[in-house]
């Protein structure tokens, strides 16, 4: 079953980053700079595993989708990925069952330690379903374990994740595709982030779930992150042994967060 295995959030200064999580009550960790020389990042592990990815540009990547819409629309959420088993095995069976995704191509970081990280991505043309990131060196690496996933917040992991999607029914279709799941769940008319949609809710592993929104009207978060972030993630909710509430736009830089007990 593939899960959930980050969030990526484009922030403009990875410093002021790093402190603002911090007094959100989050761990944060230096991640390091990737091998493009490109983007660094500082992450925040869960104890589910998943993790979030705080990213930086040092400089515009013209053609680059995470770029582009940083460069554009500024801070916020860029993208999700899930963790295959098998990212080779994972990835041909999406493409037998009709996703258009492309074969696992290289990747890597360097840490601040000087431990240099490999792995694989694929990623479908459209934004609307996650990348693929499957590790090549030993997933300990890149995602680190012990007292970096426990949180002064309560925080334990991702509870939910919103979806922007131009259409629903095709966005479904593909995420099954993804999945392996069939056809999933019905479309449902609901109010999502202050605005009407049509939604579907799917699982992502054990214990999250993903819904894929589109809005039917103008008004609200989900039709105006559609509009300027154009497909992806808009919002996510923690799970925690508290509630917290909504987080602070200003101190997410720009993500929607919550933390709910659970």
């Amino acid at each position: 079953m593939l899960t959930l295995d980050h969030l990526v959030i484009a922030v403009a200064d990875l410093d002021a980053a790093f402190a603002d999580y911090a007094s959100l009550g989050f761990t944060v960790i230096r991640g390091g700079e990737h091998q493009n020389g490109i983007t660094h990042n500082v992450l925040v592990v869960l104890e589910d595993g998943a993790y979030l990815e705080l990213i930086a540009f040092r400089k515009p990547e013209p053609g680059n989708r995470w770029s582009d819409v940083y460069h554009r629309a500024g801070e916020g959420f860029l993208d999700h990925a899930l963790l295959p088993g098998d990212i080779e095995a994972d990835v041909a069976a999406a493409q037998e069952r009709g996703l258009d995704i492309e074969d696992p191509v290289p990747g890597g970081r360097f840490r601040p330690d000087g431990a240099r990280l490999d792995w694989k991505t694929a990623r479908a043309p459209g934004s609307d379903v996650p990348f693929l990131c499957g590790d090549v060196t030993p997933r300990g690496l890149r995602v680190q374990e012990g007292d970096v996933r426990r949180h002064a917040n309560g925080v334990t992991g991702i509870r939910s994740l919103t979806v922007a999607v131009r259409d629903v029914a095709a966005s479904r279709a593909r995420y099954a595709a993804l999945l392996g799941t069939g056809a999933g769940a019905p479309i449902v008319e609901a109010e999502i982030l202050g605005g009407p949609a049509r939604a579907v809710t799917l699982p992502l592993g054990p214990a999250t779930t993903v819904t894929l929104a589109s809005p039917t009207g103008t008004g609200g978060a989900l039709s105006e992150a559609l509009a300027a972030r154009g497909e992806g993630p808009v919002a996510a909710v923690f799970w925690a042994d508290r509630d917290g509430g909504d987080l602070d736009l200003r101190l997410t830089h720009g993500a929607q967060l919550a933390i709910a007990a659970g």
